[in-house]
């Protein structure tokens, strides 16, 4: 009889600012799980983000399933931080002015 691991590691990793990414790549967990709750299978998932294999897009989505109310609570810290940061930018940089000047000939 063979023996199968029944041990899958899951491929993510907490990065220097604090986001968490698939191994090996950019891309985050915050995209993949968008992508799922939008309604992409883990192929189409693996077809967007072309550095993630397949089988990688399916362990993740796993883990989030397995995980959820903690993935969800680390979704919501992240949107949390980019309001905030989109706030600061826009009190030094006033969007209106942006876009004013790059419509101005």
């Amino acid at each position: 009889m063979v023996a199968l691991s029944v041990t899958a590691v899951v491929p993510l990793f907490t990065d220097s600012s604090g986001a968490i990414r698939v191994r090996g790549t950019r891309v985050t967990l915050d995209s993949i799980i968008t992508a799922f709750r939008l309604g992409a299978t883990a192929e189409e998932i693996a077809q967007q983000f072309p550095t993630i294999g397949l089988a990688d897009a399916y362990i993740v989505i796993a883990y989030y399933l397995q995980n959820a109310a903690e993935v969800d609570a680390y979704l919501v810290q992240r949107q949390a931080e980019a309001a905030l940061l989109k706030e600061e930018v826009e009190s030094r940089f006033d969007p209106a002015g942006v876009r004013a000047s790059r419509r101005a000939p």
